[in-house]
């Protein structure tokens, strides 16, 4: 019986392109690309980053067009593909004892309640995956593509006990498969989600041991607490960890950075912001954060944030200008928010700025981070508030590319709920400063 023929519907053709040149159009089909079908992006990008290409396509009324192209190397042909993976996505696998998603409220919309488990996105977007689905032809295909970096959630690497927290009882050959991208030089970057009672205290510090053995292609690993919400009827019994359990985090953590730094020169494995505030201590130097390998995960976001603030404000003249203005933010960043808007209101004297710390009621009050808040509780505790011209957001409050929130309420909703106008900051210092300010001389 003959195989489907592998085809890719064209949604975009880049103006001035090379396919635009050549009359390829939208509605089009990717057929080959050097007499060879094509199963996804990655051989997509590694098929046509050659200088002289042969490329099949399908018109819509059937006619075949068999395209020679000469081209610089890895010079784009300026297609735009209907699905960025070119293929299905693959979903997760594995029934973690902390997955976020398996804590969600019933009725939101479905794509958030998908677990994608892709190693193909940990490349493209910088998603973190458990590895557990990858097949010894994925492994393959990664090292022969150098698709890195990779990043890979280890949660520990005790094989036992990971395949209880994975629920899955492949998730125990993650050293093996690591080690296999560690000898073919692929970078990579790890992390774990601690459980209190379960993969902290000495099976962490088994985890770093083994872990910093894959040093220096394995670059960092960050350890961030479990996210509990208020929705876990009926899954693993899991604890929230307290200020004495950060300190011991914290401890355990700094002490394996002073060994690897005077061993390898870097620092290697990150605690997250969370820890340190939990803890109530001072963040770490910017120093210690080797670069920021690990801001997705939130390490050394905060830190970061306060000198792009500093450096901003120090390129600003100051003016006395007033305004009265109004900021929101989750529990865990608002400390940092009121102490940099401290210093902004220093220069800017005219600038009444009310900041407004917005528990999480949706997920549970224990979920602290700005990115997890949503409009109807943006808009049930601040309906009553004093908001000035205008509201501050960050953007990590809504989906990428949208104006809309978790809870599909959007930022126009929003803006007729409060009366007031809103305004979503980017997540850089220097953009902080610009829409407190209302000045742009402060860009990095």
């Amino acid at each position: 019986m003959n195989e489907k023929r592998l085809e890719h519907r064209i949604l975009r053709v880049e103006p001035g392109s090379i396919a635009g040149e050549l009359e390829v159009e939208a509605g089009d089909l990717l057929l080959e690309v050097n007499g060879q079908p094509v199963r996804d992006v990655f051989d997509y990008r590694y098929l046509t980053n050659e200088e002289f290409l042969t490329v099949l396509i399908r018109k819509p009324d059937g006619e075949e067009w068999e395209l020679e192209i000469e081209k610089e190397y890895e010079e784009d042909l300026g297609l735009v593909f209907e699905s960025g993976l070119m293929d299905e996505y693959r979903s997760c696998r594995n029934k973690c004892i902390f997955c976020f998603i398996d804590q969600m409220p019933p009725g939101m919309r479905d794509t958030l309640y998908f677990k994608d488990d892709d190693s193909r996105l940990s490349f493209l977007q910088g998603n973190y995956v458990t590895m557990t689905n990858m097949s010894k032809e994925d492994l393959e295909r990664v090292i022969r593509y150098r698709l890195e970096p990779i990043n890979i959630s280890f949660h520990t690497t005790n094989p036992a006990l990971r395949c209880r927290m994975l629920n899955n009882r492949f998730a125990g050959e993650i050293l093996e498969k690591t080690r296999k991208l560690w000898e073919a030089g692929i970078e990579m970057n790890g992390q774990i989600v601690l459980c209190k009672g379960i993969n902290d205290g000495e099976e962490l510090e088994r985890s770093i041991r083994d872990l910093s053995g894959f040093l220096p292609f394995l670059k960092s690993v960050s350890v961030v607490p479990v996210g509990l919400t208020r929705y876990r009827e009926g899954l693993f019994l899991l604890e929230p960890f307290g200020r004495a359990d950060a300190e011991r985090v914290i401890d355990c953590i700094e002490a394996w950075q002073r060994t690897l730094y005077s061993e390898h020169g870097t620092h290697f494995i990150h605690a997250s912001d969370e820890w340190y505030l939990l803890a109530g201590r001072e963040l770490p130097e910017e120093e210690r954060y080797d670069g920021y390998l690990q801001l997705e995960n939130g390490v050394g976001m905060l830190t970061l944030l306060k000198k792009e603030v500093r450096s901003a404000l120090a390129k600003l003249p100051g003016d006395d200008r007033e305004e009265e203005l109004s900021i929101a933010t989750g529990l865990l960043a608002y400390p940092c928010i009121c102490e940099l808007c401290g210093e902004i209101q220093k220069k800017y004297p005219g600038r009444k700025i009310r900041i407004y710390p917005v528990k999480n009621r949706f997920f549970g009050e224990s979920i602290t981070v700005s990115g997890l808040l949503t409009g109807r509780d943006l808009m049930e505790q601040l309906r009553q508030k004093e908001l000035g011209s205008r509201l501050l957001l960050p953007c990590n409050l809504l989906r990428e590319g949208e104006n809309v929130f978790l809870d599909d309420v959007t930022v126009e909703e929003l803006e007729k709920a409060l009366q007031t106008r809103i305004h979503i900051v980017k997540s850089s210092g220097y953009d902080f400063v610009t829409e407190v300010t209302g000045e742009k001389g402060g860009e990095g």
